[in-house]
């Protein structure tokens, strides 16, 4: 969080030594858990803070494979949400336009406030297929 906190204020270098500190730590609970969906997922998440775009990306869809929505309807889309982020901050708008299309339509957290006000989209903003996702977002479930 120190990392995002400080991405979000734009003092890079705060930014890049917390998510350095972070991946350190983060990297034992991995290789403690290697099959670990929401570990490789956070892992993720600090690479792409990190600008690590490989690394990220290949961990986020570890994470989604580990924890697929058909094996865990809850955590499942989160995986996916997870990694629309991480290639969000990476700068693949197509790949987390494309992530966020399938979890829109599904019941979970995502909804239409978090896409509007959060900053991890931020990256996302003025893309037209993330607005639109996020109309979409709007509407109830029964009618999408």
């Amino acid at each position: 969080m120190e990392g995002i906190i400080a991405t979000i204020a734009k003092d890079d270098v705060r930014a890049q030594a917390a998510f350095t500190a972070a991946r350190a730590e983060q990297e034992k609970i991995v290789q403690a858990q290697p099959d670990y969906g929401p570990a490789l997922c956070v892992l993720g998440l600090i690479d792409a803070g990190l600008g690590r775009k490989e690394d990220a990306l290949r961990e986020g869809r570890r994470a989604v494979e580990l924890l697929p929505v058909e094996k865990d309807a809850l955590n499942g889309p989160a995986m996916i949400k997870y990694l629309a982020m991480m290639a969000a901050w990476v700068g693949d708008n197509h790949l987390a336009s494309e992530q966020l299309a399938s979890v829109v339509r599904r019941p979970g957290d995502l909804s239409y406030g978090q896409l509007k006000l959060m900053p991890f989209w931020d990256p996302l903003r003025g893309d037209p297929r993330f607005e639109k996702l996020a109309e979409e977002a709007k509407q109830p479930l029964a009618l999408k």
